[in-house]
Order: C-alpha cells, then sequence, then structure tokens
C-alpha cells in the first residue's frame, strides 16, 4: 500500500505497539501531526515545551517497561529536546525521539528554523539517524526502536526532513526480527567467568552486592532478590536501582554513595568480595576511586555494557550479559555449589554490620515548630501505604526521598540520576500517570526546580492528569546552599530565592487545588487530604520547611566512602 512518509511513521508507530506519543507541533513535522489527526491507534499528548515531552516520555519507559515516544520539530525544537534527551541517556532510558528537519535540499544553507541535528545530538543518543529517502523510513523507524529497546538501552534519534513526510513510497508492514550485522549486544554471561564468580563468593567472610538501575532496566529484581537470599549477604541499591531490593527486606542496608547510609557505605569498603551487578562504579558512589581501593578486595562485576566494566575501578571477574540471565545462571550454580560445599562464615560479618547500622545515621531532630523535610517524607510514605509512584527534582528533596520514602517495589522511583536534571519532576509525573492511570503520584521537588517546567500544569489540566505535587519550600537553592556552607565558609552566593510567586494562587490559576502548609501537626491531614478528598484532582502542597536543614550523611566531593559527615557536629 503506497503512503506519504508522514503516513510511514504513523504506521510504524502503531505497529511498534505504541500507545502514547508526548509532543509538540511545529513547520517541519506538521504533515506527521496531519497523519496523527486521522489515526486513532496511539493517543498524542500536548505539553507546553519540547524539554517536558522528552522527560515525560522518558518516565512513561521508566514506569512501563515500554519505549516512550516524542516528537520534536526542527531547530529550536529539538534544541529544547536536548536537555531531557541527555538525562535519558545518562539513564540508559529506552526512547524514540522523531525529530522535524527542513527539506533535504535546504540542509546545510542555513535555512529557518535549521539545526544539525544530527550532530547536536551524537554525544546524547544511544544513536541517532537521518533518513534522506523514504524508502528507508520504515526500515530506520523499526531499527530505532530494536536499538533503543536491546542491549545497554537508550535514546535513539531519528530526524525526517519535512519533504521526506510528504514523499510517497509502498509501505510493508514488518517480517520477523530486525537483524543488524554491526549491533549484536551479548545477553548470555560467559560459563567460565560465572563459575569463577561463585568459587569466589563461596569464599567470602565478607560478601557485599552492589546494585544499580541495571537491574531494573532488565526487570531483574526478582532474580537480585533470590540470589541475595541463597548468598545471604547485604545489599545496596544505588539511587537509580531504589527498589530493586525492598527497603523492608533485613538484608538492605540503604543506599551508597554520597548521601548513602554509614552502614552501606562502610560495607562497601570493608566488604572481601564486592558483586557489583547493573552498576557503574560512579564518582557519587564510591567517592575517590584510589580511596576505595585502597581496602583489598575481589570484585566480580555483571553488565550488559562491556565498556561500563573496569571503566573506574579495576575488576577481577567480568561477565557481560544481560542482568537477568546472568543472575538466573549465577543463583542455580552457586545453588549447586553450596549442595556439595558449605560456604564461609557470614555471622561475624553480619555483626559488624548490626553494629554500623547501630549509629542511625539517618535519626534526625524532630519539630514541632518547624516543618522538617525529612519528616515530610516520612509521612508520605505513611498516608499511601509506601505503593505510591514517587518522581523527583534534583537537589536536597531529591536525596531526602531517597532515604526516607522506603521503596519495596521496582519502577516506583522515578528520577534523574547520571544528569542531575532540575525540572523533570512535574514532567515525569505526567508520563508515569499515561502509563499506569488509576494510580497514586508523588511529585517532591523544591520550590526552585518545580518553576523549572512549571507551565506543564496546563498540560495535566487538559488530560486531567493529578500527581501531587510535595513541594519542600525551604526559600533556598537548598542543595547549592549546603555546599556554599560547607566548602565555600558559608558565602551564600546566588542561591537565595527571594521572588517566590504564591504557589497555592498559581496552581489555582491552572484549574488545579493549592495547599500551604507551615505546622508540622498540619503535615499529614493536608497529604491525607490530597490523597484521599482531592485524589482525582492535581494537588499542590506547600510545605515551609526549615531552611536550614541539610542531607546528612555526606561524603564531600573528592573523599573516600568512609569520610562521612554524619551531622553538623563532623563540620
Amino acid at each position: 500500500m503506497e503512503m506519504n512518509g508522514a503516513d510511514i511513521v504513523v504506521r510504524c508507530l502503531a505497529d511498534e505497539g505504541v500507545e502514547h506519543v508526548f509532543g509538540y507541533p511545529g513547520g517541519a513535522v506538521l504533515y506527521i501531526y496531519d497523519a496523527i489527526f486521522k489515526q486513532d491507534k496511539f493517543q498524542h499528548i500536548l505539553v507546553r515545551h519540547e524539554q517536558a515531552a522528552v522527560h515525560a516520555a522518558d518516565a512513561y519507559s521508566r514506569a512501563s517497561q515500554k519505549v516512550g515516544v516524542c516528537i520534536v520539530t526542527s531547530g529550536p525544537g529539538v534544541t529544547n529536546a536536548v536537555t531531557g534527551i541527555a538525562t535519558a541517556y545518562m539513564d540508559s532510558i529506552p526512547m524514540v525521539i522523531i525529530s522535524g528537519q527542513v527539506p533535504t535540499a535546504a540542509i546545510g544553507e542555513d535555512a529557518f528554523q535549521e539545526c544539525d541535528t544530527v550532530g547536536i545530538t551524537r554525544p546524547c543518543v544511544k544513536h541517532n539517524f537521518l533518513v534522506r529517502d523514504v524508502k528507508d523510513l520504515a526500515e530506520t523507524m523499526r531499527r530505532a526502536f530494536y536499538i533503543a529497546r536491546t542491549g545497554r538501552p537508550g535514546p535513539v534519534l531519528v530526524d525526517i526532513p519535512k519533504d521526506i513526510t510528504v514523499a510517497q513510497y509502498k509501505y510493508t508492514p514488518p517480517k520477523g526480527e530486525i537483524a543488524l550485522r554491526s549491533y549484536a549486544p551479548v545477553t548470555k554471561g560467559h560459563q567460565g567467568q560465572i563459575k569463577k564468580a561463585v568459587q569466589m563468593l563461596m569464599s567470602a567472610e565478607r560478601p557485599m552486592i552492589y546494585s544499580g538501575g541495571g537491574v531494573i532496566l532488565s526487570d531483574a529484581s526478582d532474580e537480585l532478590r533470590a540470589f541475595a537470599e541463597v548468598l545471604g549477604a547485604p545489599v545496596t541499591n544505588t539511587l537509580m536501582g531504589l527498589g530493586a531490593m525492598p527497603a523492608s527486606n533485613g538484608q538492605f542496608v540503604g543506599m551508597p554513595g554520597m548521601h548513602g547510609t554509614y552502614e552501606a557505605n562502610m560495607a562497601m569498603q570493608h566488604c572481601d568480595v564486592l558483586l557489583a551487578i547493573g552498576a557503574r562504579f560512579d564518582d557519587r558512589v564510591i567517592g575517590n576511586p584510589k580511596h576505595f581501593a585502597q581496602n583489598a578486595r575481589k570484585i566480580i562485576h555483571i553488565d550488559i555494557d562491556p565498556s561500563s566494566i573496569s571503566k573506574r575501578v579495576r575488576v577481577d571477574v567480568p561477565i557481560v550479559g544481560n542482568v537477568k540471565d546472568v543472575l538466573v545462571e549465577l543463583t542455580a550454580q552457586y545453588a549447586a555449589a553450596r549442595a556439595e560445599n558449605k560456604p564461609a562464615s557470614t555471622e561475624k560479618w553480619w555483626q559488624q554490620i548490626e553494629t554500623w547500622r547501630g549509629r542511625e545515621c539517618l535519626k534526625y531532630i524532630g519539630s514541632d515548630e518547624v516543618i522538617k523535610p525529612q519528616y515530610v517524607v516520612e509521612k508520605l510514605w505513611e498516608v499511601t501505604g509506601g505503593d505510591a509512584f514517587v518522581t523527583s527534582d534534583v537537589g536536597q528533596h531529591q536525596m531526602w526521598a531517597a532515604q526516607y520514602y522506603k521503596f519495596d517495589k521496582p519502577r516506583r522511583w522515578i528520577n534523574s540520576g547520571g544528569l542531575g536534571t532540575m525540572g523533570v519532576g512535574l514532567p515525569y509525573a505526567m508520563g508515569v500517570q499515561m502509563a499506569n492511570p488509576g494510580t497514586d503520584i508523588a511529585v517532591i521537588t523544591g520550590e526552585a526546580s518545580i518553576q523549572m517546567n512549571i507551565q506543564e500544569l496546563s498540560t495535566c489540566q487538559q488530560y486531567h492528569l493529578t500527581p501531587k505535587i510535595v513541594c519542600l519550600n525551604n526559600r533556598f537553592l537548598g542543595m547549592v546552599r549546603q555546599w556554599q556552607q560547607i566548602d565555600y565558609g558559608s558565602r551564600y552566593s546566588e542561591s537565595y530565592m527571594d521572588s517566590l510567586p504564591d504557589f497555592v494562587k498559581v496552581a489555582e490559576a491552572y484549574g488545579h487545588v493549592g495547599l500551604r502548609i507551615e505546622r508540622p501537626a498540619d503535615v499529614e491531614p493536608a497529604l491525607r487530604e490530597a490523597f484521599k478528598k482531592h485524589k482525582d484532582r492535581l494537588v499542590f502542597l506547600d510545605f515551609i520547611t526549615d531552611r536550614t536543614e541539610n542531607v546528612w550523611p555526606m561524603v564531600k566531593a573528592g573523599r573516600g566512602l568512609t569520610e562521612m559527615l554524619l551531622g553538623s557536629e563532623d563540620l
């Protein structure tokens, strides 16, 4: 059947089972939007800024195990989207971005709304395409989805000139699996390497499991829990891996790293065998690599991406493969080895971990006078039964959410890890709700972050989206202020917010409910009102919190994992 390029794009999306597309129209993509108007296979969500379209598609993918899709126009449409693309790239999120481009003949002529999309996005995509012939369009779209979701996932961009969207060509439905000669990611782990890992773990007296976002991306949470139970080792989940091991599980020791728990960081440093699963030893987790390497330990690293292994830390047993597949085989081999020989005792190791736990590093001083941000997150966890989808922006509130909302399930914690992008919280909530209608969704944010994409309150009104915005308002750029206090002699350069809007009125102006909460006694009632009484409304809860509260523990930049500040008394 012959059709124009725009109809081919829409047909390809339908063939991939796409149900929601986030986007913003413009001249270069108007034929595509005309084709969208004439179809009924998927819903398009009109955002108010292209950055939000990409963030929403990103969160849709994180919360649904599907490939997120967004559409932007050429020039400023693409450049507005770059932050969202880079955010997804850093966190390995499968996504397809369709961008419009000026007509083929005008490329390189500085045409209206032209930019070098392929060149601009090359550093922050898994792959990108410029379609120069309508004959290649359908196959390119299929390859984009295949590349995005296989191997180490990531965003893939397809740049389509306007004349390609109007050109006619015969459409052929997909047949069989995509096969790319130059792209063949390994999924099964090497049997010899798995055997070495088993032998190493059998002899470990102080084993430790360090799991990251790769566990969640490969849907291997159940496999992680099963192996952790067989091994009997403590487990730490990175910021991106929270929920892979239930926070309520006794083997879970909290999050590691810059704002991780005392017990997680000490265990990471003092274990004798460290099993890293779908994690990349980034700077916010291990701190100074030289300090991390001071303690002799054996390291086993499982990852789908061979380039991530031994990138920052030397590894003794590398295992390249899909985390889920490798964990199944590792569990089977370890169980068989344990049936034949008794593993080394870990009793003293657990005694030491309980001693570290006894420090109660997340304990904070409450108040009847001023709202503590940690208290708000704790009450949010209680009111939602720990079962909400929680999106966050970036800053102090993000760390408090990670520390005090006890995630027991994967894909419930949606935040920007690698790039640390402010402004993602609200558009993330939009994507999450489109993927999971009828669920409780909380946006934990700050008064600075929320303003970066606050225009999406309009999108929420149009599509009847009902997240609860939990704004921990301390009238400061909180994390910046904390660093300035600790490292810059309390010189608060440009971190003070002295002209904030009335968020209650802003929410009401967009057609939503706004609540301002100033007393600790009103925190829980306000949250219950939002999630019960106003369940079907977007509610903006403006919590006026302690301005001087800091996130503890903290490992200063350039320091080692065990060089933690546990509170202001350590300054």
